[in-house]
């Protein structure tokens, strides 16, 4: 069997999730041989606030297009950096069981989010976050930061932000989640859409990679986050869009929750519905 080629980014938190999707395929493909190929992308290389850069995909566009040129064979990314509107050429053939989607707050002091002094810098590289904390605590200078995730807890310990606001996913897989101060509740704290899941993107013509990679496919997760990723082209959000989804499958019910907020975060918009594998529905909306 020849060897097969995986692109990834190569952020110490990519080449982690990377090799979570690997270990997987090994105890499911015994005799399959991988090798990694590390690709830079544009958000790796520009450092702008997320949310000032009015483009899609820029975590992922050089990886994909490795796999679109047969460069490698298939990639892994984080769920939530691949733009819903995904080249025809490819598809996401596999969602591995999902981590946590919550949103965690990281501090050197221990200190929750209620217990921050007033006028404390908080770092956040998404407007999602920075409107959801300026709604808890608009005592608080919310600022934008960026770096990988280690790079942004060692800004805290510093000095030069007094907490930051991560995936407690991302934390989880580097093997540092022992800084998380505090787990914010995903209805209270909406996550974005697909946060702690990872996906497999291989090109569509594909049949062998896709059978092999739908081998270690969790349903539950791919349920959750197709509902999540719905509302995303419905409503076109990104990286300057402060929306939050989140779903939730118990018995045969799945629950998305969802919170889409004004750009100057003044006016939000909660919506619930609830889906029966019977194909029946219920459905609740509040503003705020």
């Amino acid at each position: 069997m020849k060897t097969i080629r995986v692109g990834t980014r190569g952020s110490r938190l990519a080449v982690a999730q990377t090799e979570l999707a690997l270990s997987a395929l090994r105890k499911a493909h015994p005799g399959a041989r991988f090798e990694v190929v590390t690709i830079s992308t544009k958000g790796d290389v520009d450092r702008r606030p997320l949310f000032t850069m009015d483009e899609k995909g820029i975590f992922e566009k050089e990886v994909n297009e490795a796999v679109k040129a047969g460069q490698v064979d298939f990639a892994v990314h984080s769920l939530k950096d691949i733009p819903s509107d995904l080249s025809e050429e490819l598809v996401v053939a596999c969602i591995p069981r999902r981590a946590s989607p919550n949103d965690v707050l990281v501090n050197d002091k221990g200190q929750k989010l209620e217990e921050l002094v007033a006028g404390s810098v908080v770092g956040t590289s998404s407007l999602r976050r920075a409107i959801q904390l300026m709604k808890e605590r608009p005592d608080l200078a919310v600022k934008p930061i960026r770096g990988n995730v280690e790079t942004r807890v060692k800004k805290v310990i510093s000095g030069e932000f007094d907490a930051v606001v991560l995936a407690e996913a991302g934390l989880t897989r580097i093997g540092m989640k022992d800084v998380i101060v505090e787990r914010f509740g995903v209805r209270e704290f909406v996550p974005a859409p697909g946060q702690g899941a990872i996906a497999i993107v291989c090109r569509k013509d594909d049949n062998r990679m896709i059978e092999m990679l739908r081998s270690i496919e969790d349903p539950k997760s791919r349920a959750e986050v197709t509902a999540e990723r719905a509302l995303i082209e419905k409503v076109e959000g990104g990286c300057r869009f402060p929306l939050g989804a989140v779903a939730v499958t118990k018995d045969d019910k799945l629950t998305l929750y969802a919170s889409v907020f004004s750009a100057d975060g003044t006016r939000n918009i909660k919506a619930k519905k609830t889906w029966q594998r019977q194909g029946r529905a219920k459905a609740g909306n509040k503003g705020c």
